[in-house]
């Protein structure tokens, strides 16, 4: 595996937002060619992490792009700029992600059309909302090229912020709307009022007693998926808190990140990317 980092160029001047103190940078763990090894055209996951858009958690970031690769999937982990850096900035800087890494699929070993993207948390809501807003004219505008560039070709959500409403994240929708925020961009980032025809096929689990985000954002999200009859996967655990990422000690803060029966969810994700 070989690992290398790249700095994003996103014009945030089209899209009529001053993120002062953007970087944006896509970390690559790629596979290498060994003489025993078909390096083909594979999957590939780009990992957005939680944090609640305030940091970039480094629990699901770089260990879970190295899991990824061991089961022979190309991985990218987006740092997004985060801090009252507005809406859309993340979303575009993950759109631009998606771009880099489809039109350089041949090199990159990735199939261009099995680019699936993933997060965790508020992460989980930056991914929804590209799966949700890939064809969107405040992203093909400030970005340019054409909109297939930026569509994931699949999404795997994890305990994801999906809701402004009665059911959201405060702290997170906040960091990317703000305080005085318009009655529509309320609306444009409550995902599941925005799925469509064209939102591509998603996995999502959660746990139902999560004490931080409610079961309700992907209880909600799965329902208007299944209102418009796009193909998902949804997996509910009993019990675990919040940010488990990988389950195990490979992640665990403290003893309640380590759960057996939540760590499943890794290996059903990696059956179903494989599957699409």
């Amino acid at each position: 595996m070989e690992k290398k980092t790249i700095k994003l160029e996103v014009s945030y001047e089209k899209a009529g937002i001053n993120p002062d103190g953007c970087c944006s940078e896509l970390d690559l763990y790629t596979l290498v060619k060994h003489d025993n090894i078909e390096l083909k055209q594979r999957p590939a996951v780009i990992i957005c992490p939680g944090g609640g858009y305030e940091y970039c958690s480094v629990r699901e970031a770089e260990p879970v792009a190295l899991r990824y690769a061991a089961y022979g999937i190309p991985a990218f982990v987006l740092r997004y700029s985060c801090v009252n850096k507005m809406f859309p900035t993340a979303l575009l800087e993950l759109a631009q992600a998606m771009a880099y890494v489809r039109s350089n699929a041949e090199k990159l070993g990735v199939d261009p059309d099995k680019i699936m993207v993933s997060g965790f948390s508020a992460g989980g809501h930056l991914a929804a909302s590209l799966a949700v807003h890939w064809n969107k004219p405040f992203i093909t505008d400030a970005l340019g090229g054409s909109s297939h560039l930026y569509k994931p070709n699949g999404a795997v959500l994890c305990y994801p912020v999906i809701t402004s409403g009665e059911k959201r994240h405060d702290s997170s929708i906040v960091n990317i709307v703000g305080t005085d925020y318009p009655a529509e961009m309320m609306e444009t980032v409550s995902l599941e009022k925005q799925v469509s025809d064209a939102t591509p096929p998603v996995f999502i689990w959660h746990t139902a007693d999560d004490g931080l985000v409610p079961v309700e954002n992907t209880l909600m999200f799965a329902s208007a998926l299944a209102e418009k009859k796009i193909p998902f996967a949804c997996h509910i655990f009993e019990s675990g808190v919040h940010g488990l990422s990988l389950c195990d000690d490979s992640t665990a803060g403290y003893e309640g990140h380590i759960n057996p029966d939540c760590a499943r969810w890794f290996g059903m994700a990696v059956d179903w990317i494989k599957s699409r």
